[in-house]
């Protein structure tokens, strides 16, 4: 489906009664366990990994590609699962990564107007298809011991800023997340300190639960350092 086609259902969609709501909600219910239920149930099996995000946009040979399956070949060579959106972008290349380094390659898929298509380095007995995106972000939350941001749009920052939110109110257990990229990310961090932090909105302590880097090397690094901090043993 190309953008034109999109636009156009976008365009002709015709919004729910209140009823028809109320009887799509009864029976989203049964299909949001499953999806709980499914999640759970394969992932738990599964042990340490750490999630890599970033854009479904980005093409191969472009730098931020090569970063991210060089950096998943370096966390799966440690020891450590991957687990991605399941789509193309900056999650093949870290299933490809982690493909690669011969490791565990986890994607959580998500039906969307536009049928993303699950990559091709996903383990096949590790992909995971999703309708909900809610359902799909608490896998993410439940089984990632550590988040590997890379430059990506709306998608790549809400769960950014999901994990942020959740392990600033005590509601997640601390993890490491690790945005790659400085000048990237500058603009928005420089937009935190001088907005968010200067008018009292979050604490100088929350700055403190994400770290910018610039390399793979960096990146691994601190995923390695909270691991030998809290004692936790990736997949070996």
């Amino acid at each position: 489906m190309n953008k034109d086609e999109i636009a156009r259902m976008r365009a002709e969609f015709k919004p729910k009664s209140w009823d028809q709501i109320k009887a799509n909600d009864s029976w989203s219910v049964f299909k949001i366990m499953s999806e709980v239920v499914d999640g759970y149930e394969t992932l738990a099996k599964i042990g340490p990994c750490v999630a890599v995000f970033g854009s479904a946009r980005t093409k191969m040979g472009d730098e931020y590609y090569q970063t991210a399956e060089e950096v998943a070949y370096l966390l799966t060579k440690k020891g450590f699962g991957i687990i991605t959106g399941g789509g193309p972008g900056v999650m093949e290349a870290a299933n490809k990564g982690a493909h690669i380094a011969g490791g565990k390659s986890v994607g959580l898929n998500i039906s969307l107007p536009f049928e993303q298509v699950a990559n091709s380095y996903i383990d096949p007995d590790k992909l995971i298809k999703f309708d909900y995106f809610f359902t799909r972000k608490l896998m993410f939350m439940r089984y990632s011991q550590g988040y590997i941001v890379l430059p990506g749009g709306f998608g790549t920052l809400d769960e950014l800023f999901e994990a942020i939110t959740l392990i600033q109110t005590d509601k997640l257990v601390n993890f490491p997340i690790v945005m790659i990229n400085k000048d990237y990310w500058s603009g928005l961090i420089d937009w935190i300190h001088e907005r968010l932090l200067k008018e009292g909105n979050i604490s100088t302590g929350d700055l403190k639960i994400f770290q910018l880097v610039d390399t793979v090397e960096e990146a691994v690094k601190v995923i390695e350092d909270f691991y030998t901090k809290y004692s936790l043993k990736p997949n070996f």
